[in-house]
């Protein structure tokens, strides 16, 4: 224990003056030293203070010097000691606030104004609910918000057994280090998410057509910083949509154009001439849940082949299907100069691993690739060899199996409880893929009131109105299921009902 005390303290590298030899003021010279760089916030809550018998090493003092500082401190509740451990700094709540620095109510000039634009930090936000009152700690959290995922349900067993075989392969043989110019991802991995889009989602591809990024949205931001021309480039989006691919590309300089949807998906007939991009969720629209039909399928291919437009496609969670006939994804052979297709390991596997891919015609790969190695190089090679082998030994298909089971569990209730409950109020659309489903409301209702009361309760549902990017033009609210289960269902619709 007292090495490992010893070596921490070798990482203290604070600056200090020292004071003059024989100063009778040294104490205080440490002390003064140690308060202001614990209070400006170069000392953090939890930093080890060396050890007094090297405080000759570090301040140039005696160790009984030292000990009387950090007394001092201690007195202030700056400091804590920890028997046989040392000395830390204290957590903020024990000791008094820093001064705060002024902040300016004007944006700073310095600061490119894109970054700035309202509707691109909304977009953003529109995960952060605004608790307006204290809720007791004891009041468990109610989420039904879309796109969440439950990681009691991931074999963390399994995983964590695979990454430490991956482990173990790259402490015997390492990877060399050479330029990361033209890393699409590791290559098991892309074999792997050809193989299983292939069976899953009826995506022809190659693993050389795969490119792995870290999550759906830096696959969005990517695809933005290759197509998009600042100011030029026009992009038709879903209305409402998933705000957070929208982001992207309005960071990108885009000019969105917000497209109708209804009972058959993006309505086709309102893209605008000319349009270079159209970014759609045909499967499992983002938030209503409607399928694209056949037909609008197919005039969205035309209309993009005739106007030399890309289709951006998100299946975010088109492995989860319970019922009906498999829709098969935009991009296929015929398309795939055409299509580029997202998914993402967050929602068949865990948020956390920060994974997803994109499916693109050769002649933009080249270009990804250049923009990819500019973001951050490659993903963790780690997390990639152990999904890789995930996915290759069957777990990712078994695992998909299970969650199909539970969430349809969970969807049937609610639809359930809406049609029973909430028959005069609200009127669920049916939907036969993802995670979330969303009921219009049959009458006006001030839902977005209802929302609020509902966060008193810490329940959390989301209204239609924070996926519009233009002016909403229904009323409902979204339920997602991915991380409540059967009896947190029961209980956040019982409270939706007093609440209503």
């Amino acid at each position: 224990m007292a090495n490992d005390a010893e070596g921490t303290s070798n990482l203290f590298e604070i600056a200090f003056d020292p004071p003059p030899s024989g100063s009778r003021r040294s104490a205080d010279s440490v002390y003064t030293q140690l308060r202001a760089a614990i209070l400006d916030g170069r000392l953090v809550p939890g930093s080890k203070l060396p050890v007094e018998r090297q405080s000759a090493v570090f301040f140039g003092v005696s160790r009984n010097t030292v000990a009387r500082a950090y007394t001092k401190l201690a007195i202030e509740g700056l400091v804590r000691s920890r028997q046989g451990s040392g000395t830390y700094v204290a957590p903020k709540q024990s000791r008094p606030q820093r001064e705060r620095f002024s902040t300016q109510q004007a944006p700073d000039p310095r600061l490119n104004s894109l970054w700035r634009r309202p509707e691109l930090v909304e977009s953003l936000n529109f995960w952060h609910d605004r608790q307006r009152t204290s809720v007791p700690s004891a009041t468990a959290c109610l989420d039904f918000r879309p796109a969440l995922v439950d990681p009691r349900l991931f074999p963390f067993e399994i995983f964590r057994r695979l990454s430490a075989k991956q482990l173990r392969r790259m402490e015997l043989k390492p990877p060399a280090f050479k330029s990361p110019q033209g890393n699409q991802g590791h290559f098991p991995l892309r074999a792997a998410i050809a193989t299983h889009v292939g069976i899953s989602r009826a995506v022809v591809c190659e693993p050389d057509d795969v490119l792995v990024t870290a999550g759906a949205q830096q696959a969005f931001d990517m695809l933005a910083r290759v197509l998009v021309t600042p100011g030029v480039t026009t992009v038709a989006m879903e209305d409402p949509g998933y705000p957070p691919m929208r982001a992207a590309f309005l960071a990108a300089g885009a000019k969105i154009v917000p497209i109708p949807v209804d009972a058959e998906g993006l309505v086709v007939d309102a893209l605008p001439v000319p349009v270079q991009i159209v970014c759609v969720c045909p499967s499992h629209q983002f938030p209503l849940g409607v399928s694209m039909s056949a037909p609008r399928r197919t005039a969205l291919l035309n209309f993009a082949r005739k106007q030399g437009a890309v289709i951006v496609e998100d299946d975010y969670d088109g492995e989860f299907r319970y019922d009906g006939t498999p829709l098969q994804a935009l991009r296929s052979t015929a398309t795939a100069d055409d299509v580029f297709y997202v998914g993402t390991f967050s929602k068949c596997m865990l948020p956390a691993l920060r994974l997803g891919f994109v499916v693109a015609p050769q002649w933009a790969m080249p270009a990804l690739t250049t923009a990819k190695n500019c973001l951050d190089w490659h993903c963790p090679t780690l997390t990639q060899m152990a999904v890789a082998r995930f996915i290759a030994d069957g777990h990712l298909a078994r695992h998909v199996r299970k969650l199909r089971d539970v969430y349809k569990r969970r969807r049937d209730l609610i639809e359930d409880i809406l049609q029973t409950d909430f028959a005069q109020e609200l009127s669920p659309m049916p939907s036969h893929y993802g995670m979330h489903m969303a009921a219009f409301a049959t009458q006006p209702k001030r839902l977005k009131r209802v929302t609020s009361r509902l966060l008193e309760s810490n329940v959390h549902v989301h209204t239609f109105e924070r996926y519009f990017f233009g002016t909403p033009t229904s009323e409902g609210l979204v339920f997602g299921y991915g991380a409540v289960d059967l009896n947190d269902i029961e209980q956040g619709l019982k409270t939706l009902r007093r609440v209503l």
